[in-house]
């Protein structure tokens, strides 16, 4: 994959560009806490920036399939940062707290649609679908990667000086990453989709890409029910430090899963294997139910973080697959608004079934999601 031209280039700078997705959210809700000594308005002002951001995605994605994506970068780039800005500056300008609302809308509503962009742009770039896989096989390890260090740098800041601090480096990557896309060499790779008849649902019209959507829905609610099971896991352990230690291992599992995948040139249909990985995540979160101790805890989300990037990796292939040309950047967001949703409601489920039922819950709820998940890749599978 390295071989073609700027692709090394593109891959080290796309981690700038994945910065803001690792640190935005948790710097606002450390930071709106601060301000307004709740952390329940900061965790809704959190819920609604990515609501706003699930909702706008296909939106922008659509814009640019039909007109490129250097406008709407461009735009996005200016009033993002201002709106994360008016954030920051809450405290001095005595703003009330639906202001502040207000301001973590506008975030989620502005925010550049990158993740999205990378995706189609690597499409556009590889013709091979084997090299196309190894692609997407770092972009999930370089996403992994944001999310290990982007909260790590945060923690640095707030430690060293105010909750505001980890607010004010988030900006920092705000306003650097939409700079870097247009520097990295990828948008030369941008090609105008051949003329084609449109219509007003773009790639909802197709039935395997509804499908391959479900299925990332499902495949999140199983990411958002571990993100409060392995915290609440550490505090019934008497340790709240095992739960964000949980999550870096699993991170870490992910991330090599990731490059072990995107080295490996499997048969079958994409379809097939997603079915497959997605029902061994089924396997990996259940056996999660049992048990009790946190080193057993800690072996097992290693073995579920190994399944988590490969699945995400197979999931950009098949929108890859079935994206009409013309809807290519608006399908990868109809992607990403599936899998952010998902996180969202798989968080609020494994949150209410772990106050009634204890954390083992959780984890029963996550491994369900994604044998769901699994049957709805399989029977896309057998589809001709």
């Amino acid at each position: 994959m390295f071989a073609h031209p700027g692709a090394l280039r593109f891959v080290a700078l796309s981690l700038v560009m994945r910065l803001p997705t690792g640190t935005l959210g948790l710097a606002t809700l450390l930071h709106l806490r601060e301000l307004t000594g709740s952390i329940a308005f900061a965790g809704a002002a959190v819920g609604a920036q990515l609501v706003a951001m699930a909702a706008m995605a296909p939106v922008l994605g659509r814009v640019i399939d039909r007109r490129g994506p250097r406008g709407v970068l461009t735009i996005t780039g200016m009033a993002c940062p201002i709106a994360v800005a008016t954030m920051l500056a809450a405290g001095p300008l005595g703003l009330s707290r639906s202001a502040m609302l207000a301001a973590a809308i506008a975030v989620g509503a502005t925010a550049p649609p990158l993740a999205s962009l990378i995706r189609t742009l690597w499409r556009m770039r590889l013709d091979d679908t084997d090299v196309r896989r190894t692609a997407f096989a770092i972009d999930a390890v370089v996403v992994e990667t944001a999310f290990t260090i982007g909260p790590m740098l945060i923690a640095l800041a707030i430690a060293v000086a105010a909750p505001s601090a980890g607010l004010a480096l988030a900006l920092a990557f705000v306003v650097a990453a939409v700079p870097t896309m247009f520097v990295s060499g990828g948008l030369a790779w941008w090609a105008p989709p051949p003329a084609a008849q449109r219509h007003l649902l773009g790639p909802l019209r197709e039935p395997r890409l509804l499908a391959v959507f479900a299925s990332s829905f499902l495949l999140a609610m199983s990411f958002g029910a571990i993100e409060v099971g392995y915290p609440s896991f550490g505090r019934a352990a008497g340790t709240d430090a095992w739960g964000p230690a949980l999550l870096a291992i699993c991170s870490f599992g992910s991330a090599v899963g990731g490059f072990v995948y995107g080295g490996l040139h499997l048969g079958g249909s994409h379809a097939r294997q997603l079915a497959i990985g997605m029902a061994c995540l089924a396997v990996g979160l259940a056996v999660h139910v049992p048990l009790a101790q946190p080193t057993a805890f800690a072996f097992a989300a290693f073995g579920a973080g190994a399944l988590i990037a490969p699945a995400l990796v197979i999931v950009s292939m098949l929108v890859s697959d079935h994206a009409p040309p013309q809807y290519a950047t608006e399908a990868f967001t109809w992607s990403a608004t599936s899998i952010v949703t998902g996180l969202g409601a798989g968080t609020a489920v494994a949150g209410a079934l772990i106050e009634r039922n204890g954390v083992p819950s959780a984890f029963a709820f996550a491994s369900a999601s994604a044998l769901a998940g699994a049957c709805i890749a399989l029977a896309l599978s057998r589809r001709r």
